[in-house]
């Protein structure tokens, strides 16, 4: 991860004198990087050609578009550190208000792009063995003694901090004390064996390893294992769940710096047309263009009742109070060891 971060840096770096000044040639080739969470690989290699194509026809101007993808956190601190992002397609939207804390992208960037700059939505999924010997349907039988569960390390991966959430909101968004859902969320990770840097990983770890009996996962990578025969039994979509939302914006300071902004806001823009939104849904992911989402619904299992975010207070709360230092996530571990 780190060459390859690497290689970005020293690939944007080297370009980055070819790029057209914020007034612009559209005679000179412009280069674009999008940094992204490890799952949205198959569809950005579809969409971005797309996009680059659809440039080119309207302005003239080639357009190069690099990508990096790892564990949302582990991408989020790299642009802290000095990935020249463009546009930050992260996991959560909490990852990117720690880009605007960083003071790389400006306060209000969520009322920027329709349906509060959320791309795509997702929920948890549950992907067991062949004939799902271990019963596993609901929330509740991931507490069964003997059932090993695999999912990803809240401190690296966004989507190991929605599998959490969706865990706890189980039991809370149920009538449930803190009390109750404290013991249900210690108890689920008592039967975790190790915790993977990022969701794709974790598929690695239970389809490709064989470990573990149930894998909490995107519903994405579910529909995608299914798709390969990677997976070979049905999948379970719990009916309460949680509304994983994918966000995207533009990374002000870089884009004002490298005088990319036009070709940067158009990327984010595209990402939810029409054409877009439908290979975000091929590709497993909830489209949230109300009028693609209305034409694919009927492809997605159904979910009874999504809680989200919000009902944790939002992604400020939800940090301060599971994930920062010394938060829930660090006792419940400790105590789950």
């Amino acid at each position: 991860m780190l060459l390859a971060l690497g290689g970005s840096l020293l690939l944007v770096a080297c370009e980055s004198s070819k790029a057209p000044s914020a007034t612009g040639e559209a005679s000179k080739q412009q280069e674009l990087l999008v940094v992204s969470y490890a799952v949205t690989k198959g569809a950005y290699d579809r969409i971005l050609p797309r996009f680059a194509a659809d440039w080119k026809a309207k302005t003239g101007q080639d357009l190069k578009i690099r990508t990096s993808y790892g564990g949302s956190g582990t991408q989020t601190r790299a642009i802290i550190d000095g990935l020249e992002a463009d546009v930050a397609t992260l996991a959560l939207s909490a990852d990117v208000l720690k880009l605007q804390q960083a003071g790389l992208i400006q306060p209000g960037w969520e009322q920027e792009l329709p349906s509060g700059s959320i791309i795509t939505n997702s929920a948890v999924a549950f992907l067991t063995r062949p004939g799902n010997p271990k019963g596993i349907r609901s929330w509740n039988d991931l507490v069964k003694p003997g059932v090993t569960v695999v999912t990803a390390n809240p401190k690296t991966s966004g989507g190991a901090r929605w599998n959490f959430l969706g865990l706890w909101g189980s039991i809370s968004q149920t009538g449930g004390s803190q009390q109750a859902a404290e013991a249900y969320v210690t108890s689920v990770y008592r039967n975790v064996e190790n915790l993977p840097k990022d969701a794709r990983e974790a598929s690695d770890v239970f389809l490709k390893r064989d470990q573990g009996d149930v894998l909490l996962n995107y519903e994405n990578e579910a529909i995608l294992a299914t798709r390969t025969g990677d997976l070979k039994a049905p999948f379970v979509v719990p009916e309460l769940n949680i509304r994983i939302e994918g966000p995207v914006a533009v990374v002000d300071q870089v884009v004002d710096r490298k005088g990319t902004r036009k070709a940067a806001e158009a990327l984010a823009a595209y990402l939810f047309s029409e054409e877009a939104q439908q290979v975000f849904a091929e590709e497993g992911f909830r489209p949230t263009n109300p009028t693609v989402w209305a034409q694919v619904k009927s492809r997605f299992a159904p979910v009874k009742q999504f809680f989200s975010v919000k009902d944790f207070g939002g992604w400020e709360a939800v940090n301060k109070t599971f994930f920062d230092n010394g938060g829930l996530w660090d006792r419940l571990f400790a105590k789950s060891r």
